[in-house]
């Protein structure tokens, strides 16, 4: 999910008819953005949209066909915990879904959120789960899409979409056998096709959509193309087509789904009888059904399904029933289905009417909806065509006016990093855990080590992480406490992760595995961070160092070797490192600062080019996915180096304490400070401490490249920004004073740079900056990365945590970095965001030369666009970086040795997304695995990189050094299908952006 822009200003396009015009077989949503003048006329009964009319004669030769379909949207957190929502509300529903579906075979029902599924699960009796799985068997209950969580589509990373999607489906198969046909997701705040993507390969045929700007609504309600098939920007056939449904109007709830108008379909909302706890606003209640007004109530109702089906190509007709949290009483679920089986009774009785209205899951929809166009029932094989097919995303949302949803792309960035951290490290320990029982094997089993309280570490992290990536979670639009809640998990899932990486790593190093011994109290080696509590920074370990040596495991979490940078805080300045063959390792060490002017006096930075952490002097091998060995130990050392200070003094003088083993220099002018290395020379401000020049060595060219913190407020009128919504009052203004009485999107990260790039252009998902929207509408989610380019070179600023963009100028990029915001936004959270943290974000800046300008002729009319090579291998040190581990002091140096699972690097373009075990300790892990495209036409010398590429193509037991490759059959991404396959299963070939799954073996 990695997207960005083009700069463009495009001229008003004309406004949009609503008659049906020609339309093309294939669009892309880039250039559908041109053609919109994104205004917003009144439209009638249906304000953002336009009069329906048809011919009462319309339907003689075909009924309509009419599926209402039952739905409950839970969230899994917002206004109250996931935990009280499941309590208050979700639970009953659950209940009384089971009682009232069992009352009557023509009732019916969709599921989505797992995350409460089996906490429900849990807590039921055999004799309840067998109705459960009666009403599955019978078609009455569907789960659609079954992920763990419905999620956020704009600031999740692929991999923890995948990982919530694997978590859902892996407890439908074991506990229901369910395998998900039809993915539903009416509320995250704007659409990727990266969820398409993935949905796809887990095997669904269609999906639903529903948050989408309201001005591209209606224009392909005009059109028709409210249906279409989804397909990757980059896909050169029809392989990743999904069929897609995006629902036209303002919302997912009952006033908005049945018809164009709003104040009649709210009248078919039963809830809202009189007498109930909510009405309709339009102040004209609904009626319960009689065999006195049974007929007019049919015909006003079938009136609206007529013209909400004017929208779309087929007969067939979606129809969903259903709100936030409904169904919860009894009585509801009798209320909504009573009237509408009479309603349903009256229409199907009457054939001059030329409808069949049913309720239905929405898979029956969709079968249906094939079924009519002669589609075949479940794949892309289509018999004729009848739809379109569309390429691009839905970003950014607006609802209504200019109230675009790009506030949440940074509301509360503090857990949006805290996401990634254990993104990060859960993927580490899955690695770990399932190398280690692979290892196990071949050894015999060890009674000690744990792999069951480990699996169920993992569980529990990969719930909590699938948790957050709910829209209302990751978003940062939750309740003060829910978001405690949130960090309260990932916290405690990053501590738990970390317990398997260290148990794990244990075992795989030592050389005696008799010696194993697991105590979880007093663990063999110890983390060289800590994060004291769910708001908090973490804080380097202070490792105590004397003569005697003290043992240190850095694991390289990639599957590529790479030379890093590690840092670990000592007791002393005299430090030496030495390797595993007992090398000496240069290092540097330096002072660690407890503010501004005061050195801490008994405390050191240790960098050294080991495969290790955090600051770094040296550089030192690391095999991919292995473990490195090095020892500490008191002493004086040529190879350490202390580290140099310089101090700018600025006409002051400046009293520097605790820095005797360190050289000092002092500035007295205001020249700019240089810092080099072989590659780069970077100049930076001595006024601002900030950078300002880049120059590269390779061809001796300099670029400006000037970063700024600036500061917006909030508009004046009645609609101010909210956790949701960013509505400024002007362009930024470079000065910060960040108060509690403010409403600000507090600093963006500004870099501007004169290379005269033409905007930001992200790999894969190009974006455009619209003089014709206004500022708050050209801010788009950074996921992993964006760029800004011209013909001869590139600019890209790698994130380790999704944030709000924009390039609002020519060679400007803008990231919004925090928010404090005094007020609600009336999308229904009812608080301001005033929890601000102080946020350790994280970024990389690269400068790349482009090698061919024909390269980049081309790109500048590709709907598509890749990073390089360099540029995906920074973004993943930057995102998984090395871990350190140190030997608890009170064991025994035991023996220790390295430990490297392949014999080489994967290729630089196969990223391991995971490999996960199934199904508690087994034998048998989820290997996934993702071919990345890259743009060729950037300079490769230098880079370092320690890998090569393949052109897809792996062979996995010649990778593997101790392992052999007992079985690999290639699944669906979340395993639910089993794909055959006549191809050489140890041969892995995959296609540029293509993700797979493998069940694999080990022994």
């Amino acid at each position: 999910m990695l997207r960005m822009g083009r700069d463009s200003s495009q001229a008003s396009a004309p406004p949009l008819a609503s008659k049906i015009m020609f339309f093309p077989h294939f669009f892309q949503m880039l250039d559908v953005y041109d053609l919109l003048s994104f205004d917003n006329p009144d439209g009638g009964v249906w304000k953002q949209g336009f009069d329906i009319s048809y011919q009462d004669n319309e339907w003689d030769n075909e009924p309509l066909q009419v599926f209402v379909v039952p739905h409950s949207h839970n969230d899994p957190g917002w206004l109250k915990t996931f935990d009280d929502y499941y309590r208050d509300q979700t639970q009953h529903i659950l209940n009384n879904m089971v009682v009232k579906l069992h009352e009557d075979s023509r009732r019916k029902m969709i599921w989505s959120e797992i995350s409460y599924f089996s906490k429900w699960w849990d807590n039921i009796d055999e004799q309840k789960r067998d109705a459960v799985r009666r009403l599955i068997e019978s078609g009455q209950l569907e789960v659609a899409t079954g992920g763990w969580v419905m999620p956020d589509e704009a600031s999740t990373h692929y991999s923890a979409l995948i990982d919530q999607l694997v978590e859902g489906h892996q407890w439908l198969e074991r506990n229901l056998g369910v395998k998900p046909k039809t993915g539903w997701a009416v509320d995250p705040f704007g659409h990727t096709p990266t969820q398409a993507y993935l949905l796809r390969q887990a095997g669904l045929s269609n999906m639903l959509i529903q948050r989408v700007h309201y001005t591209v609504k209606k224009h392909f309600a005009s059109q028709k193309t409210l249906e279409f098939f989804w397909r990757q920007n980059w896909d050169q056939d029809s392989s990743s087509d999904i069929l897609c449904h995006m629902m036209p109007f303002y919302s997912y709830d009952v006033p908005h789904t049945c018809g164009p108008d709003p104040k009649i379909c709210c009248q078919y909302d039963f809830k809202r009888l009189p007498g109930g706890r909510i009405s309709c606003p339009w102040r004209i209640p609904p009626q319960a059904i009689t065999d006195n007004n049974v007929q007019e109530r049919a015909q006003t109702l079938l009136d609206q399904y007529r013209k909400k089906s004017k929208l779309f190509r087929t007969n067939v007709l979606l129809v969903p029933l259903g709100d936030d949290f409904r169904y919860t009483e009894a009585v509801e679920w009798d209320q909504q289905f009573d009237n509408y089986q009479k309603l349903f009774d009256y229409m199907n009785s009457h054939p001059e009417l030329h409808v069949q209205a049913q309720f239905g899951t929405i898979s029956d929809y969709f079968e249906a909806l094939r079924k009519s166009t002669g589609m075949d029932p479940v794949g892309i094989n289509v018999g004729q065509l009848a739809l379109p097919v569309l390429s691009g995303d839905f970003f950014t949302y607006a609802d209504r006016d200019d109230h675009y949803w790009s506030g949440y792309f940074t509301s509360r960035p503090f857990y949006k990093r805290l996401d990634r951290v254990l993104e990060s490290h859960l993927r580490a320990a899955e690695v770990l855990y399932s190398l280690t029982l692979a290892n196990i094997q071949k050894y015999g089993q060890p009674n000690d080590y744990p792999s069951v309280d480990n699996y169920k570490l993992l569980t529990e992290a990969r719930r909590n992480l699938g948790l957050f990536q709910h829209h209302d979670a990751i978003t940062g639009t939750g309740k003060d406490w829910v978001v405690v809640d949130y960090g309260t998990r990932l916290f405690h899932s990053i501590l738990n992760v970390k317990r398997v990486i260290v148990s794990s790593a244990h075992w795989l190093v030592l050389k005696d595995k008799q010696t194993y011994f697991h105590d979880p109290s007093n663990p063999f080696l110890q983390m060289d961070d800590v994060q004291p509590s769910q708001d908090a920074l973490p804080r380097k370990i202070i490792f105590e160092v004397h003569e005697k040596p003290r043992l240190l495991v850095v694991y390289n979490p990639t599957e590529q070797a790479r030379m890093s940078m590690v840092t670990v805080y000592v007791t002393t300045p005299k430090v030496r490192v030495l390797n595993a063959l007992g090398h000496v390792v240069r290092a540097q060490v330096s002072a660690v600062w407890n503010d501004a002017s005061h050195a801490a006096a008994d405390v050191f930075q240790v960098r050294s080019a080991t495969s290790v952490h955090h600051i770094t002097a040296l550089w030192v091998y690391s095999a991919p996915l292995g473990l490195s060995v090095y020892q500490l130990m008191e002493g004086m050392e040529p190879r350490t180096e202390a580290a140099k200070y310089m101090f700018l003094q600025d006409g002051r003088q400046i009293s520097v304490s605790e820095l005797e083993h360190f050289r000092q220099f002092y500035q007295q002018d205001a020249a700019p400070v240089h810092i080099e290395n072989p590659h780069l020379k970077l100049s930076i401000s001595t006024a601002t401490g900030l950078l300002e020049k880049m120059r590269l060595k390779e061809d001796d060219s300099e670029d400006l490249v000037k970063v700024e913190f600036v500061l917006y407020g909030t508009t004046s009128n009645k609609d101010k920004s909210g956790a949701y919504l960013f509505l400024p009052d002007k362009e930024a203004t470079v000065k910060i004073t960040i108060g509690s009485d403010k409403t600000h999107e507090v600093t963006r990260l500004l870099v501007s740079s004169l290379l005269r790039l033409r905007a930001p252009h992200s790999s894969v998902q190009p974006r455009k900056t619209m003089a014709k929207l206004p500022l708050q509408a050209n801010f788009y989610p950074m996921t992993s990365m964006v760029y800004l380019q011209d013909s001869s070179g590139r600019l890209s600023l790698l994130t380790a945590q999704s944030l709000g963009a924009a390039s609002l100028k020519s060679g400007q990029l803008e990231v919004i970095m925090d928010r404090r915001l005094n007020q609600d936004d009336n999308r229904g959270l009812g608080q301001g965001v005033l929890d601000n943290k102080i946020t350790a974000n994280s970024f990389r800046l690269l400068l790349e030369k482009r090698s061919s300008a024909d390269e980049a002729q081309n790109e500048e009319t590709a709907p598509y666009s890749y990073p390089s090579i360099l540029s995906h291998m920074s973004y993943m040190y930057l995102n998984h970086p090395l871990i350190s581990m140190a030997v608890n002091q009170r064991s025994d140096n035991p023996s220790l040795t390295p430990y490297s699972p392949l014999s080489a690097s994967f290729p630089c373009d196969m990223h391991l997304v995971n490999l996960r075990e199934g199904g508690g300790p087994s034998e048998q892990a989820a290997l996934i695995l993702h071919r990345k495209g890259f743009d060729c036409g950037f300079s490769n010398r230098n880079t370092g990189l320690l890998c090569t590429t393949t052109r897809g193509k792996i062979h996995l037991e010649k990778l593997l050094t101790d392992l052999k490759v007992k079985s690999i059959t290639p699944v669906s991404l979340s395993l639910m299908h089993t794909h055959n396959s006549d191809a050489d299963p140890q041969e892995i070939s995959l296609k540029p952006m293509e993700i797979r799954t493998y069940r694999l073996q080990l022994s």
